[in-house]
């Protein structure tokens, strides 16, 4: 259940009297004091430290009338003196509200999506992003997505029979999402999913990798929205679309193309009155700005893009007269509670998690994968290519400490950019190849390559037969797409070929969490890294407030340590 936020719109700040009012005036009405009750104020750096932890409680900043020094009170009572009277020996400055870590994003999110608490746990492609790892945090309260991407359907699907079975269907079961990721060489497969999706109910995707605008997203985004009594469109399905672009934000932020609602209707699979009132409305209402991230990322900067889209989006609203909130949400580099509380003072309605819930026991990543994230530092990352675009040279970000994945796979795309044909590339460089990086000849891994897509995309072997460099990018990107199962299986055999996604965040979370309770990777739950996150962010947060009213806060009261939460 959602705490009340009735204490923290009725309790304001207030202003000391003798801080506007000049000590000369014979008018000056006389500075509120504050008495303590069984606990004394906090003045030293310590007891700062300590006070500012005890975000659950309203917090008062003092003044010793005696030395000037501001310090923080708990419980106590504000005192009046009456004119002529002593001035009081601690005078209140200023009260603030209990803070809780529910209340740090946007109100509206946890409404429209039933949820305690404004934090998402991504979708991790290839299973990830476990069924146990949605039903855990969707348990606690929060919202999480299933890695669908890298997936058939029919493992999707699977999935959802685990996760609806823990958690139930219906209007009061809790809520939970997967991922639908644009499918450019599989549109078929793209297609199915959504079917699937709309079959069986599942009314939230994180749309991710998406560049333009396809049918299939569309087609998920306007199917069931309905007009009440009052004009006002009623959504069943939301999307979250994942982004690091504004020209991309700006496709989701508008209302889906008339003609692709138009052909969406003949073609039976929208209703009329759903192409209507995907007029109205924009295909998304949730965005994920992605900053510096594990996987497909831009390496943007978190600071320099969340405010560009913040801005993208009060244009959007404005120019298409929307009345429903557009939510923002921030995703890339958040491990501590710090970056958790920047992201929340940047404006973000949510935050999303991704690198570090990699290392939480209900990762589908092998054990041996966590322990290597969980001694990860910050610097411990690179940039590999992607096996999904590999051609066009579109790259990933990888664990780089304990596996060499990221300079065997540059490796092979330098060959590729290089020869036109795997029979073109010198004998003795493709035996080392061979030996270094695929493991195998060359020859079993195109008969496993083309047995592959001839179950999935026969047009891509038929491709491969006429086009030599098509085939040596299908051999190359074998590799790539092994390698991350690879890491998941915890193949020991193939260690040091483990794609492991992973951004700058894991290693800062390694840090904040070294010496406590979750620094081993047996410790860490995906529900006690959110929620020791958030914790940690309102103490940030309740910080920041106490230095921005004067109080000498020391700076160990920034370091939340992390602590079992129940």
């Amino acid at each position: 259940m959602r705490t009340s936020r009735t204490n923290e719109l009725s309790i304001l700040p207030q202003s000391a009297s003798s801080a506007s009012t000049s000590p000369s005036s014979t008018h000056a009405p006389a500075p509120t004091g504050w008495t303590a009750d069984a606990i004394a104020p906090a003045f030293t750096q310590d007891e700062l430290a300590s006070a500012v932890q005890r975000v659950r409680e309203p917090v008062h900043v003092v003044r010793d009338a005696a030395t000037g020094r501001l310090g923080v009170g708990l419980g106590g009572r504000a005192t009046q003196a009456t004119a002529g009277s002593e001035p009081p020996a601690l005078e209140l400055v200023a009260t603030l509200p209990a803070m809780y870590p529910e209340w740090l994003g946007d109100r509206s999110f946890c409404e429209t999506h039933g949820v305690r608490f404004p934090y998402v746990a991504g979708a991790m492609a290839n299973g990830i992003a476990t069924a146990e790892l949605v039903i855990e945090m969707a348990r606690a309260g929060m919202l999480a997505f299933f890695g669908a991407a890298g997936l058939r359907a029919e493992r999707v699907e699977e999935n959802i029979d685990r996760i609806e079975e823990a958690l139930g269907t219906g209007p009061a079961a809790p809520t939970w999402g997967s991922n639908l990721i644009h499918s450019p060489s599989e549109p078929a497969l793209e297609d199915e999913v959504v079917d699937l999706y709309l079959r069986r109910g599942v009314t939230r995707v994180s749309a991710s990798a998406y560049m333009q605008l396809t049918p299939m997203i569309v087609r998920y985004a306007v199917t069931g929205l309905t007009e009440d009594a009052s004009g006002r469109i009623q959504r069943r399905n939301h999307v979250f679309a994942k982004i690091s672009r504004t020209e991309v934000a700006r496709r989701f932020m508008a209302p889906a193309p008339a003609e692709m609602l138009r052909d969406l209707a003949a073609a039976g699979r929208i209703t009329a009155d759903e192409a209507r009132l995907g007029a109205r409305v924009p295909v998304a209402e949730d965005y994920t700005v992605e900053a510096d991230s594990g996987g497909h990322t831009d390496n943007q900067t978190l600071t320099a893009l969340f405010p560009t889209v913040l801005q993208l989006r009060d244009e959007m609203m404005k120019k298409h007269g929307f009345t429903r909130p557009i939510r923002i949400g921030a995703a890339g580099g958040i491990g501590t509670p710090s970056a958790v509380a920047a992201a929340f003072a940047l404006g973000a309605a949510y935050v999303l998690t991704g690198s570090v819930n990699q290392s939480a026991i209900e990762s589908g990543l092998s054990p041996a994968g966590r322990q290597m994230l969980c001694a990860a530092e910050v610097p411990d990352v690179v940039m590999a290519p992607a096996a999904d675009m590999f051609e066009l040279g579109v790259e990933v970000q990888v664990l780089r400490r304990g596996t060499m994945f990221a300079v065997r796979g540059k490796k092979l795309y330098e060959l590729y950019h290089r020869y036109p044909s795997i029979d073109a590339i010198p004998p003795a460089e493709m035996a080392k190849v061979e030996k270094q990086i695929l493991g195998m000849p060359a020859a079993d891994v195109w008969a496993e390559t083309k047995a592959f897509w001839d179950r999935r995309a026969p047009a891509e072997s038929e491709r491969a037969a006429r086009d030599p460099k098509h085939k040596m990018a299908l051999m190359f990107r074998w590799y790539l797409g092994k390698a991350s199962r690879w890491a998941n299986s915890g193949d020991a055999s193939r260690q040091l070929d483990y794609q492991i996604w992973c951004g700058p965040a894991m290693g800062a979370f390694n840090r904040w969490v070294h010496g406590t309770f979750l620094e081993p990777a047996a410790a860490r739950t995906v529900v006690q890294i959110a929620r020791n996150l958030l914790e940690g962010a309102a103490v940030v947060n309740r910080a920041q407030q106490l230095r921005s009213y004067g109080v000498a806060v020391p700076s160990s009261a920034f370091l939340y340590v992390p602590r079992p939460l129940a």
